[in-house]
């Protein structure tokens, strides 16, 4: 019951800050984009951790654990943070003053792509019961290198970086893109000291690196 309650609070102060951040810049309810992005945000994540309440609570209680210990890495969340934080605000500000126009088109295909990585996220969390969302090596944690892993090192960071690039388009604004732009970034900072720590501390990661080459994109990077 604990965990239920600590997960349904985290969810719903989410869905509140993100909803103010939307819809107080934009200065109307009626930002039908705002209402969009909600919906495809929050209902998977919804349906998501009733799963793992039911199958694996301990897999569930690890993803609320966001406390990361590493000074790197608390700038890197501390920057995320920001970045959301302004490209949520210029978003609602480009829809209030009508900065910029997207094409329908272009909002439906970055819809579809944005639940396309939130599968890919998925399966990334069904591959590997190891996923944290902070950067540490477990009591017995071994490599994954099947599925997806045998692909890129950091599938889940491929996810994530298409999820969030598709959340200023679907919102509608060009200039938030443009904020979003620096997520790719972030994630290059984060998984580079990840990196160092599960080389240093993981057995097998080393030889791991060798075998699959590309960390997030295949046969580019």
């Amino acid at each position: 019951m604990k965990l239920l309650i600590n997960a349904l609070v985290k969810f719903f102060c989410g869905l509140l800050l993100v909803g103010l951040l939307i819809f107080l810049p934009a200065g109307t309810l009626t930002y039908t984009h705002g209402w969009l992005l909600v919906g495809l945000l929050f209902g998977p994540m919804l349906i998501a951790g009733f799963v793992m309440f039911f199958k694996s609570p301990a897999f569930l209680a690890k993803r609320l654990d966001v406390k990361e210990k590493q000074a790197t890495q608390k700038g890197v969340v501390a920057f995320s943070g920001l970045m959301f934080i302004a490209g949520f605000v210029v978003a609602g500000l480009d829809f209030r003053f009508g900065w910029s126009k997207m094409p329908s088109a272009v909002i439906i295909i970055a819809s579809v792509l944005f639940l396309a990585a939130y599968a890919l996220y998925a399966e990334v969390m069904r591959e590997n019961a190891y996923l944290s969302r902070t950067i540490k090596v477990e009591e017995g944690q071994k490599v994954v290198d099947t599925g997806l892993y045998g692909v890129v090192r950091h599938p889940m960071y491929m996810a994530t970086i298409l999820l969030f690039l598709m959340i200023p388009l679907i919102l509608g604004s060009w200039y938030a893109l443009i904020v979003f732009a620096f997520y790719p970034a972030i994630i290059i900072t984060r998984l580079k000291d990840e990196e160092e720590l599960l080389t240093r501390e993981l057995p097998g990661y080393a030889e791991y690196k060798q075998k699959v080459k590309y960390r997030i994109i295949p046969f580019i990077w």
